[in-house]
């Protein structure tokens, strides 16, 4: 049995918690991440931001906010973007151990969209509050429901500059955790309209719910505090089902065009080893074979397994390692020989920039093929990965050794951005190239809307926890854009995703295998793909005005 002095200082252990709450908003943080896959612990989520609600409006000044956001945002982003590692323990110039600093050294950055999230939302609603008495060192206390609303809105806002400031880095919005299983849309069923970013403030509105019903309850009678705790449970409950239930809602129709979609399993450490390419190829090629003479279909090939150039014009010394019997022509061919001659092939490939026989760059590519090995179109990844396919201020950080983050010698360019290649009867295709798919928003050319998308990738990179939170990345593209996503990948998760966000079928992790079907039909345009981001953004500031609204209003009222 506790002694009573014991119990007593229970409570002020608890008070110093809350006037020291760093350390819980860092675990709230870590928490919060859970929700994304391959864990999908989403009520986790909704608590790390309650508690981060929480602490926020217990917080004594400004710059304490932006202290709790920047702590919850270390924990969030340093354990969601744990697969970062994993990426070093791959590239031979650097010391694998480097990879658990550099999660770190990404998560503080990022630790800054949060922190100013919250500051942002505490200057909204303290800016209206009357100030204290001279005489007393106590501040009122910050009214919980304007400021849940302030800071949804400022989340939105803040999740949006992460999309595109500095190249960005929009990896794994908050509102992802509200997908559903493979068969069901969950609460993402909303992204058409409101987006992702709008999503992740739905998020946010739903972890206020337990304090505005606390709120609510404190000066009921029983019946009415238990009323006011059974509600949320009740929600809670509604949206567990809505997550893991099939989506009864969801459309099952079929497409017109055939598909062919290919994951060889050929894992990282033989992607860029030329004595590997033959056996590469042969996987790409066995996994491609048409099924069926004479059917016209399309084969989609990942990113980074094709290891032969195919273009013409590069000096003899690059076919001569790199390409098969040294010449592009005769690799095209075969190729076609393998695809059949009414098949049309989508594939990872890499072209070089060369200025007479030096080698200036590198484009990280998709190369559209018929069945005689003809080039008909391509595409050029537009969003590169800093220090993954190029290093930013290259004269200033080659000399200290920095080049080394970056695999080989050579940076890669940009292309023009979303583009849609139109294939006449195998349909149009736009192109979006691994991490491109993550940028909500900006995944297809809106003056001509593709019939589907076409997400090569290699994530061999990217450990247990990458491929899946990049698969769901991906559902939400098709979800916002009303357009199906076909996704091939070198390892895995490999997959074919309606118009609805709905894994039709995959290819899990580390297996070799192809899949064929018909590529499913895409919706008329979405109020997101018509809008875009200015929709969340609109959301913010509605949100923002109803925060500001009601605490003038209670203002007045005092």
């Amino acid at each position: 049995m506790a002694s009573p002095r014991h119990d007593a200082s229970s409570p002020r252990r608890l008070h110093a918690l809350w006037r020291s709450p760093r350390i819980p908003a860092l675990a709230a943080g870590a928490a919060a991440a859970c929700g994304f896959q391959p864990l999908a612990l989403w009520p986790l989520t909704l608590l790390g931001i309650a508690v981060l609600l929480e602490l926020v409006v217990r917080s004594p000044r400004p710059r304490e906010a932006f202290a709790l956001g920047w702590f919850f945002g270390l924990g969030h982003f340093a354990l969601g973007n744990n697969w970062i590692a994993t990426a070093f323990t791959y590239q031979a110039n650097m010391p694998a151990w480097l990879g658990g600093i550099a999660v770190v050294l990404l998560a503080t950055y990022l630790a800054l969209f949060p922190a100013l999230a919250c500051l942002t939302a505490r200057l909204l609603v303290q800016r209206r509050i009357p100030a204290p008495p001279p005489e007393t060192d106590t501040r009122p206390s910050l009214p919980f429901l304007p400021l849940a609303l302030a800071f949804a809105a400022t989340w939105i806002v803040s999740e949006w500059l992460r999309g595109w400031l500095f190249t960005g880095f929009a990896w794994n919005p908050l509102g992802i955790a509200l997908l559903g299983s493979f068969k069901s849309r969950g609460l993402a069923l909303l992204s058409p309209w409101i987006g992702s970013y709008g999503l992740s403030g739905l998020l946010c509105l739903l972890a206020a719910l337990p304090g505005i019903f606390m709120r609510l309850a404190a000066p009921r009678e029983t019946v009415g505090r238990l009323a006011c705790a059974l509600l949320p449970l009740a929600i809670l409950g509604a949206l567990a089902t809505l997550l893991s239930l099939p989506d009864p809602w969801a459309h099952r129709a079929e497409g017109t065009v055939r598909y062919t979609l290919v994951q060889p399993d050929i894992r990282q450490e033989f992607i860029d080893d030329p004595r590997q390419f033959e056996a590469s190829f042969i996987k790409l090629a066995r996994l491609s074979l048409p099924q069926v003479p004479g059917r016209r279909r399309m084969v989609f090939w990942p990113e980074s397994g094709l290891g032969d150039y195919i273009r013409d014009g590069y000096p003899p010394y690059v076919y001569r390692m790199f390409t098969y019997a040294g010449d592009p022509k005769l690799s095209r061919e075969r190729i076609g020989r393998v695809i059949g001659p009414y098949s049309r092939l989508m594939t990872g490939a890499v072209d070089l920039v060369m200025k007479g026989e030096d080698n200036l760059a590198a484009r990280n590519s998709v190369t559209v093929l018929d069945g005689g090995g003809d080039i008909l179109a391509s595409y050029s990844k537009a969003h590169l990965v800093p220090f993954g396919e190029y290093l930013p201020l290259r004269g200033l950080l080659e000399p200290i050794g920095l080049s080394r983050l970056v695999p080989g010698t050579l940076d890669f360019w940009p292309g023009p951005g979303a583009r849609t290649l139109d294939l006449g009867r195998y349909g149009r295709a736009g192109v979006q190239i691994c991490y491109e798919i993550v940028f909500s928003g900006a995944v297809v050319d809106p003056a001509h809307r593709p019939d589907y998308i076409f997400n090569p990738s290699n994530d061999g990179w990217f450990g247990a926890w990458g491929p899946p939170q990049h698969l769901a990345q991906a559902r939400l593209r098709a979800l916002e854009e009303g357009l199906p996503v076909l996704r091939a990948t070198t390892t895995g998760i490999s997959a074919v995703i309606d118009a609805d966000g709905i894994v039709r079928k995959f290819v899990p992790r580390h297996t070799a295998g192809r899949l064929d079907g018909f590529i499913p039909p895409a919706h008329e345009p979405t109020l997101f793909a018509r809008l875009g981001n200015a929709i969340p953004l609109a959301l913010a500031g509605i949100l923002s005005l109803l925060s500001l609204s009601m605490v003038a209003l209670r203002s007045r009222r005092r």
